[in-house]
């Protein structure tokens, strides 16, 4: 008897232990194909729900290539069709679109002068064109559209609309824990920190925004404020956002005369500039004009006596 509760209890820890193992892989899968290059349509369809990924077509011609490749293949469209239909791939899309990483995915698009290089260079290579134009003349492809109207996926996506299956997942999707993640998302304080954090990351924009964010770089263009002196040590003097010290500076008053200081032969004189933040600085905005002192009247000269 206790020969057989032993083994009983073995073999139940095993069944109960090989679920956990593979729901780990399932959730380790994810991050090992977020890494790649998707290879296959309906990979590539499942990619255009993710928002964090997605600009990647658009920012490299390396990737935007195999992806045109993709999307002229008639099971992109079916994959993306069978997609549509299932709840759980709405609940994806919206995660990702409320995920911080989604900021830094797509603002590039705009500030980051690399991908308009990269355009710039793929539309000067002829075998950027070759690669997009084979796809137009690939016989195997011509042959999958003509075989469509017999391929089974194309019918199994008409079919879903009498699989009772597919409106039993619609009504249990708010129990769906992708839903329930994004309609907690919104009421969730660090998903505003994860945006604040991404707006605030020189990152997100490329290599534009390194040089006007960190001073020491010589990155171009470079804005230099209009009053300030040409700098001794070759470096161009940048303006720095989040440097409150810096925007003291922008304000300069025109007539304002240089404070009197000691006399630097070394150093240029600086000129005055004007700090907001300064009661005194006010004050010396209305100063009374010095009158100037009265200059003695010359008389003129008696003429020479003959």
């Amino acid at each position: 008897m206790k020969l057989k509760t032993l083994t009983l209890s073995i073999t139940l820890s095993v069944a109960a232990a090989t679920p956990l193992a593979a729901s780990a892989q399932q959730a380790a899968q994810p991050a090992a194909q977020a890494a790649q290059m998707p290879r296959t349509p309906e990979q590539w369809a499942a990619m255009m729900w993710d928002f964090t990924r997605n600009p990647m077509v658009l920012r490299d011609p390396k990737a935007f290539v195999p992806w045109f490749s993709a999307a002229l293949e008639p099971s992109f469209y079916t994959a993306l069709g069978m997609q549509s239909l299932d709840p759980a791939w709405w609940g994806v899309m919206m995660n990702t679109m409320m995920n911080p990483a989604a900021y830094s995915a797509w603002v590039p698009l705009m500030t980051d002068p690399n991908v308009y290089m990269r355009w710039l260079t793929a539309s000067m290579d002829p075998n950027f064109y070759t690669a997009l134009l084979t796809q137009f003349t690939d016989p195997g492809k011509m042959m999958r559209w003509m075989m469509a109207p017999i391929d089974p996926k194309v019918w199994g996506l008409m079919l879903q609309g009498l699989n009772p299956a597919v409106y039993m997942k619609w009504m249990m999707a708010p129990l769906d824990p992708r839903w329930l993640q994004a309609m907690v998302t919104p009421i969730n304080p660090n998903v505003y920190l994860g945006w604040l954090g991404a707006m605030m990351n020189p990152a997100s924009y490329g290599d534009l925004w390194k040089g006007f964010l960190t001073p020491t770089t010589t990155a171009v263009p470079t804005f230099t404020l209009p009053t300030a002196p040409a700098p001794t040590t070759g470096a161009p003097q940048v303006f720095n956002p989040f440097d409150p010290a810096a925007w003291s500076q922008l304000f300069t008053v025109p007539g304002a005369q240089a404070p009197q200081q000691a006399a630097q032969p070394q150093a240029p004189a600086q000129p005055y500039i004007f700090n907001p933040f300064d009661p005194a600085a006010w004050a010396q905005l209305w100063q009374v004009p010095q009158a100037q002192p009265a200059q003695p009247q010359t008389q003129p000269a008696a003429p020479a006596k003959k």
